[in-house]
């Protein structure tokens, strides 16, 4: 089965690490989805880093696309051959398995071919039905005695992997017929080639060693007598006996030809990373059954595809945690079979799916509330590591219970999970708001990028970042930096408007920087310091006070 994933948004903040881990812990512990993992699709701001090391806990899974691909799919267990390996050994294992075609392998294990169940009919039958190459195979006399489970009794037998010509001869007709037969191999000059198949006939036993044949092959368990091995050994004759009768021995000697004759060489393979959307629509038109998946690196095989498994695929399952836009979940969501949304901002309208699924959304100040309570209402405790997450993601979010967007159940929630966390909620807050500044210390690019989400507004593109500090004492020297990696930003991303607001957590305002269409810009409903930077007294919350600023923005300047 493919994996569950509890994932938030890109660039993802502590309230969406946190509530991703302590969602897919809840799911573990009710047995919904026993092997839900937490997962994030971008790098983690040092604040959750210390949160997570404070709770002893690993950073979820870096998961950049929920596109299923080929090596999520293919079958694994593979039925394959090596070069080495016979008609027979082909045929026998094709036949228990069901199928009709086989990778191929050398030695060592890389990958050399195809083997269709057709490729094998030009190892049984002969290509014409006239002349000596009717009777004419190229096999390994080592892998024909291995094929009839014969013992070798005269000269010895030559290493498997030698393959030379041999011609057929059925020792079943009169003496006279035999050696007449033998002499005009001598007088062609391919006696040294002939395989004589006979049964109890001493004597043709003999005149195939007198003529000097390849070969000679006893059937039926018939003995062979101690001069006449002798005599083949002397002579360089291989004799072997075999318990089958003449007819059915001929018959599996042609079985004993390997498949390194007859696979394809020219075939298509496909990386373990390719997308299985973009496989359905490239490979509809090409003539192959079967497509072995191979490493990224290294080109060993891993598993086969059939275009059959490419029909119905199955997707990745993930639950959305603390957004519900495609343009803020991972790459590839649109493939995968979204089962569940818990969020706490506004709907945006474009998430679908196929079947119903749940969904969860409340106007409260942080989704690891709406997860706290899942587990409160089941009557389940936490481990008090993934209720300390859950603090950090209401305290980050409500800025410790003092953001416009805080509610009483954020109030009920912080109370309990901190209680079982074992944390002093406003301690706890002094030390998360502690770590490491990032306008002190964080390039531009971290800065914006740490806390940033898409927005489509009456059919703009916005970006808004958000840096939460314990003061702005750092802002100023840094402001010329940060406004020339906005304005690349958003020529980059080609937005209508980018901002950048930079939050006081213990005074309550922020600095905003915006650029971005002039008309937008004139109706922001912020105090104005110059073309590009905004004073906003008592604004602290994206979701509450900047978004819907930047809507009302928008919209009257239309």
């Amino acid at each position: 089965m493919l994996p569950f994933y509890v994932i938030g948004h890109k660039n993802p903040d502590t309230d969406a690490i946190c509530s991703a881990i302590g969602y897919a812990a809840l799911l573990r512990a009710v047995g919904e989805e026993p092997k839900a993992i937490a997962a994030r699709c971008g790098e983690i701001s040092s604040r959750t880093k210390w949160v997570l090391e404070r709770a002893g806990l690993d950073a979820p899974l870096l998961l950049t696309d929920v596109r299923v691909n080929a090596g999520m799919i293919c079958h694994r267990k593979v039925i394959k051959v090596t070069l080495s390996d016979t008609f027979l050994t082909a045929y026998q294992r094709m036949l228990a398995a069901e199928i009709r075609c086989v990778p191929v392998e050398d030695d060592e294990g890389n990958l050399f071919g195809i083997l269709h169940y057709f490729n094998l009919l030009k190892l049984l039958l002969p290509a014409h039905t006239e002349g000596l190459s009717v009777r004419t195979i190229h096999v390994s006399l080592a892998k024909l005695a291995d094929t009839l489970h014969a013992q070798s009794l005269g000269a010895m037998l030559p290493s498997p992997e030698f393959e030379e010509d041999v011609i057929l001869l059925v020792g079943a007709s009169s003496q006279a017929t035999v050696e007449k037969r033998l002499k005009q191999a001598i007088a062609d000059g391919n006696i040294g080639k002939f395989l004589v198949i006979c049964g109890d006939r001493p004597i043709v036993q003999r005149y195939a060693i007198d003529h000097g044949a390849r070969a000679l092959l006893v059937t039926g368990d018939n003995p062979v007598s101690g001069d006449i091995l002798a005599y083949a050994a002397r002579k360089g004759v291989v004799v072997l006996t075999c318990h089958q009768d003449t007819a059915t021995a001929s018959t599996l000697i042609r079985c004993s030809r390997t498949v390194r004759h007859v696979m394809e060489r020219k075939f298509m393979t496909l990386s373990v990373n390719e997308p299985i959307s973009r496989l359905r629509k490239s490979l509809a038109a090409i003539d192959q059954d079967l497509f072995p998946v191979v490493e990224h690196t290294g080109g060993k095989m891993v598993g086969v595809i059939a275009k059959s498994d490419l029909v119905d695929p199955p997707r990745i399952r993930i639950a959305l945690v603390d957004h519900n836009e495609y343009a803020q979940a991972v790459n590839g969501v649109e493939e995968a079979e979204i089962t569940e949304v818990i969020d706490h901002h506004r709907l945006a309208g474009d998430l679908v799916s196929r079947e119903p699924i749940r969904y969860l959304n409340e106007p409260v100040g942080s989704t690891c509330t709406l997860v706290g309570r899942k587990f409160f209402h089941r009557g389940l405790l936490p481990a008090p590591s993934v209720a300390m997450c859950l603090c950090a993601g209401i305290v980050s979010d409500t800025l410790c219970l003092t953001s416009p967007t805080t509610t009483i159940l954020d109030r009920e929630m912080l109370t309990w999970l901190s209680g079982v966390a074992g944390v002093d909620p406003q301690k706890f807050t002094d030390e998360f708001f502690a770590v490491g500044s990032l306008i002190a210390s964080g390039t531009p690019d971290e800065i914006l990028n740490a806390d940033r989400k898409e927005f489509t507004e009456q059919g703009l593109s916005v970006s808004i970042s958000q840096v939460e500090e314990r003061d702005l004492v750092g802002f100023a020297a840094r402001r010329e930096d940060l406004e020339a990696a906005l304005k690349e930003l958003f020529e980059r991303q080609h937005y209508d408007l980018a901002v950048l607001a930079v939050t006081d957590v213990a005074l309550h305002h922020s600095m905003i920087l915006a650029i971005g269409q002039d008309s937008i810009l004139e109706k922001l409903p912020f105090e104005r310091i110059d073309a590009t930077l905004f004073h906003a007294p008592g604004v602290v919350s994206r979701k509450r006070q900047i978004f819907p600023a930047v809507c009302e923005a928008i919209q009257h300047s239309r």
